[in-house]
């Protein structure tokens, strides 16, 4: 289902000077197509067309900008299993999560669209005080210009959308550098893209190697910079990014909180998909599951039977919950933490093997707050379980992090609930449910190491415009 090979676009047109990078199965380790890589000189053309279609995107009605986006969910739609075939190959996902991922992605582009149609002003009364008799004023949101966007290799269809479909729902051209270990998707949304009639130089979308991607952060012809990816590259990118707006989506280590009156069959069938869907490789991943002592022990033994249970293996078959990591290097460094964290003295209570990159599902107790298990983020299928007695003291424990992106309580108690909201260091609060529930159209986005900002649709757009007022003095 994949062709041979596959262009970059630039300034929306197919390129294919050569087909240097090459995409891993990462099931079977073999190479399954190869990519046109855009190098600087190229990247620098992208960004010159880019500045030269902010003025004929910002003069898009909003109906014309509805109908481009429109056109993408009706082809993402009748290529929705190649988009989900291309998934689980590229990523190793497992192919009903990557069916998931493509009807998020459809999800995304029709809010966008939705959207595009609604980006409104406000009337602003000024005459509070008797100098501005006379003047009244209103404001509208214009966008800023050509953006710069880099998505991450974990979900490379939907990310990418949260950064596209807000940029062409405002009028904002773009270039987007995707994973060169997931490139495929953004590729096949700018195949998408290109049959649609958006002016030259609207979008480019350019696989390329991290040291010649340096244009992306530093070219001041870009006026918003969006990277969704570790921290240590993130906050770095932003320390060189100029006078850009800046975007951020940095990952965390999730926390969910089980209190004792909850329903514990619930809780164990939303915490296994929580932990363990695609392999944990979410940033909002359950990685720290936190037990109230009066039903811990029973907690415990239903996680442990229900992650046993969980097939591994090829992640092309319906039945396969647990497919491979993205790479043997993050293999090594999963397996290297689970062993330290076992020779500091947690308990594994089950999982913790590996065949080539494909982790055992994966359940530690008792491990130390010093080890990168409990403090980094883990980004594979492994979580560590706690107890708590007082809620206060759960509540500080999910705290005890330099993360803060989102967070999961189990409680049916709504005063403890608004405690909880109120006292939690994160971008969101899920009652009633894991960390890792998402839709497109709610803020998505954390404090502390987690970020900077906030994706979905409309708060995208927000960063993606600018309120440009005007004052009407009547004489």
């Amino acid at each position: 289902m994949l062709k041979e090979t596959y262009p970059y676009y630039l300034a929306n047109v197919p390129c294919a000077p050569n087909a240097d990078l090459e995409v891993i199965d990462k099931y079977t380790g073999k190479v399954a197509t190869r990519v046109a890589m855009a190098d600087a000189a190229a990247i620098d053309l992208a960004i010159a067309k880019a500045t030269e279609a902010a003025e004929p995107m910002r003069k898009m009605a909003a109906y014309e900008r509805q109908a481009v986006l429109e056109h993408c969910v009706t082809r993402f739609r009748e290529r929705a299993e190649e988009l989900a075939y291309s998934l689980c190959v590229e990523g190793g996902k497992p192919i009903k999560d990557s069916r998931g991922e493509v009807g998020r992605l459809i999800d995304t582009f029709k809010i966008a669209a939705e959207s595009s149609v609604n980006i409104g002003g406000e009337i602003l009364p000024l005459d509070r005080t008797p100098r501005a008799k006379g003047f009244s004023g209103m404001w509208k949101r214009v966008p800023v210009g050509p953006c710069s966007f880099i998505s991450p290799f974990n979900f490379p269809l939907n990310l990418a959308a949260h950064k596209i479909a807000p940029a062409l729902a405002v009028g904002c051209p773009f270039v987007l550098k995707p994973a060169s270990l997931t490139p495929l998707g953004a590729l096949i949304i700018g195949e998408v893209l290109a049959e649609t009639s958006l002016p030259a130089g609207a979008f480019s979308i350019l696989p390329c190697r991290r040291d010649g991607a340096d244009l992306f952060t530093t070219d001041d012809r870009l006026k918003l910079l969006s990277f969704t990816g570790s921290p240590e590259i993130g906050w770095e990118l932003k320390a060189r990014a100029g006078k850009k707006k800046v975007v951020l989506e940095l990952g965390g280590n999730a926390a969910v909180i089980v209190d004792e009156d909850t329903d514990i069959e619930d809780a164990v069938a939303r915490i296994i998909v929580g932990a363990f869907y695609q392999s944990g490789q979410s940033c909002i991943s359950v990685q720290r599951i936190i037990i109230h002592e009066k039903i811990y022990d029973q907690l415990k033994e239903k996680l442990v039977t229900a992650t046993r249970a969980l097939k591994a293996g090829d992640p092309k078959l319906e039945d396969t919950f647990i497919g491979p990591v993205i790479s043997d290097k993050e293999a090594d460094r999963m397996e290297s933490w689970v062993k330290s964290a076992v020779k500091a003295g947690a308990k594994l209570l089950c999982g913790g093997g590996r065949d080539g990159n494909i982790l055992e599902a994966t359940l530690l107790e008792d491990v130390p707050r010093s080890e990168p298990m409990y403090a980094e983020e883990f980004f594979g299928p492994a979580a560590i379980l706690s107890k708590f007695r007082n809620f206060d003291d759960a509540l500080a424990e999910v705290n005890d992090s330099h993360f803060g992106l989102q967070a999961g309580v189990f409680t049916r108690d709504i005063y403890k609930a608004h405690q909880a909201w109120d006292t939690l260091d994160v971008g969101g609060v899920v009652i009633g449910d894991v960390p890792s529930w998402r839709v497109d159209h709610m803020p998505y986005g954390g404090v502390k190491d987690s970020g900077l900002g906030r994706e979905g649709i409309r708060y995208a757009i927000e960063d993606m415009t600018e309120i440009r007022l005007l004052v009407l003095r009547t004489p």
